[in-house]
């Protein structure tokens, strides 16, 4: 069966990423994407195995793009610098991708060679900017994991509209980034 004109994995990325943006990763159905794309359901089958490959695709395309945010956010950067753009580079990303984010979050250590390259990427910035404070080995993976926790914590929460006071969000976000700086520095880098 040949492929409809207009319609290839690219343009089938493209409008998976709208439904997701518009209703959430519930809302990817080969229903609602062949009818957003003008096409009949089972000419997605020209394109992607299943709706779980089409996830896939976009859980890969969501890992490669925060890591290139992330790296691009600390390029000529060290230590608080990089940090503090690191941290806002993770909360942009988050902010105008919410649901491509949220299928960043699951571990990637046990699923196939793309996807565990393209989560180690974006470990290795982080790695990168914490050696900036002396921290290395296991030290900094623990280091990360509570940054990452305190990163999504706001950024999770700021997404489902949890901060209804009036206070300024972004002056709220510098302070968790001060905070969490300020432990990185009071991490021995070892022991």
């Amino acid at each position: 069966m040949p492929k409809r004109p207009g319609v290839n994995q690219d343009r089938l990325v493209e409008a998976s990423l709208e439904l997701i943006q518009e209703q959430g990763e519930q809302g990817l159905t080969f229903v609602a994407l062949a009818k957003k794309l003008g096409i009949k359901p089972p000419s997605l089958y020209n394109h992607v195995r299943s709706i779980d490959d089409l996830k896939y695709i976009l859980r890969l395309r969501g890992l490669r793009l925060l890591e290139s945010d992330l790296k691009n956010a600390v390029i000529g950067r060290s230590e608080s610098a990089a940090l503090h753009s690191l941290c806002h580079a993770y909360r942009h990303f988050a902010q105008t991708q919410p649901a491509l984010y949220r299928m960043t979050l699951a571990s990637t250590e046990h699923d196939d060679a793309d996807l565990q390259a393209a989560g180690r990427a974006s470990l290795e910035v982080l790695l990168a900017v914490l050696s900036g404070y002396g921290l290395e080995g296991e030290r900094a993976l623990h280091a990360i994991r509570c940054l990452r926790s305190a990163l999504h914590g706001f950024v999770s929460l700021e997404i489902a509209g949890g901060f209804a006071m009036p206070l300024d969000l972004d002056d709220s976000f510098e302070l968790l980034i001060r905070q969490q700086e300020q432990g990185l520095r009071e991490l021995p880098p070892r022991g």
